[in-house]
């Protein structure tokens, strides 16, 4: 085993939500991430849908626990000294595969070893193995230190609720279910005004539809600074309902601009720019509304990619006329409207 450290951090993450092009949801999760030598290690082991243990929508004393797990203060939930270090992010099954490690310490230090692909009790690290990730070895005091801080915060704390304001209440409420039904809570208004500090400091974000005017933006925007709220604005490109939670959940993202796996989107001509920092999986969707104002939704490109820039021709059908491109991966959602 190298008698070499590696450093240990950690740091927002989510796991995107979104309505996919075929109906279905997929639900958002905020999460804490291990961050190993600078990077996500979600990002170094391959391109999962995964998150950590450490999530922000799990009741406090489980997330204790599980802060507690991590630092060796209860039993491992796995045989032979194995814990879970990302699993399912829609139900957090073992049966659905979860990665998991043997952690130990060693005098003050704290070693994560073994890394497997699990879906049993027991791990066949030769068939199912990580090979060539890990072992990792921690310094204890930054090991502790990192996660004994996760304890002194309220794991619920990431504002994760939108206030979606606009003319158009029908549109509105459809938003306002999407949203729901993938974990994000949403309430609808035409203005902030006189809505108390408090309950302003709840919401995460705020989306504006097409038909709001600058000046009742502007007012909304003075609510919030009156109350000492700092929230994302989003402003919503078509009244499409996929098209603006992709936005929201764009919003939404807290994790650091450093540590994305999708950096950067252009759409021009009939052709999508994409950008990523490691190899994954990158989803294109395209969003169009025809002359009567009809939405119309095609999947341009599913494919894994490398780490880089990389230029995409779509489909001239899909992107013809009003049309909007959302790219996805499992953690991150940029949204470009087509240029012309």
């Amino acid at each position: 085993m190298s008698a070499e450290y590696a450093t240990f951090g950690l740091a927002p993450a989510m796991r995107a939500g979104g309505v996919l092009a075929n109906g279905d949801y997929q639900v958002h999760r905020d999460f804490v991430d291990f961050i190993v030598d600078g990077r996500p290690l979600l990002y170094q082991l391959s391109d999962l849908d995964a998150v950590s243990p450490l999530a922000s929508d799990v009741p406090p004393a489980i997330f204790t626990a599980q802060v507690q797990s991590l630092l060796l203060e209860a039993d491992p939930p796995l045989p032979d000294g194995r814990y879970v270090i990302y699993g399912c992010p829609e139900c957090e099954s073992l049966a659905c595969g979860a990665v998991t490690a043997a952690i130990d310490r060693a005098g003050h230090d704290f070693i994560w070893r073994d890394f497997a692909w699990q879906t049993d009790e027991q791990a066949d690290l030769e068939l199912n193995g990580y090979h060539g990730i890990g072992p990792f070895r921690f310094r204890g005091a930054e090991y502790r230190a990192a996660l004994a801080s996760l304890l002194d915060e309220a794991p619920g704390g990431s504002r994760r609720r939108v206030l979606l304001i606009g003319a158009r209440v029908a549109l509105l409420a459809k938003l306002a279910a999407a949203l729901r039904t993938i974990g994000i809570g949403a309430d609808i208004t035409r203005d902030a005004e006189g809505v108390p500090a408090d309950e302003l400091r709840a919401y995460g974000a705020v989306a504006f539809g097409r038909a709001v005017t600058e000046e009742e933006r502007a007012a909304v925007r003075r609510a919030f600074d009156r109350a000492g709220v700092e929230v994302a604005y989003v402003d919503g490109l078509a009244p499409i309902v996929p098209l603006l939670v992709a936005q929201i959940e764009n919003a939404l993202d807290r994790s650091p601009p450093q540590q994305r796996r999708l950096t950067r989107l252009v759409a021009v001509d009939g052709e999508a720019g994409v950008e990523v920092t490691s190899p994954c999986r990158v989803r294109l969707t395209a969003y169009r509304l025809d002359r009567l104002y009809r939405t119309h939704a095609h999947e341009v490109f599913d494919g894994v990619l490398e780490a880089g820039r990389h230029r995409i021709a779509l489909d001239a059908k899909a992107v013809k006329g009003e049309s909007y491109v959302v790219a996805r991966t499992s953690t991150s959602v940029l949204v470009e409207a087509m240029a012309r």
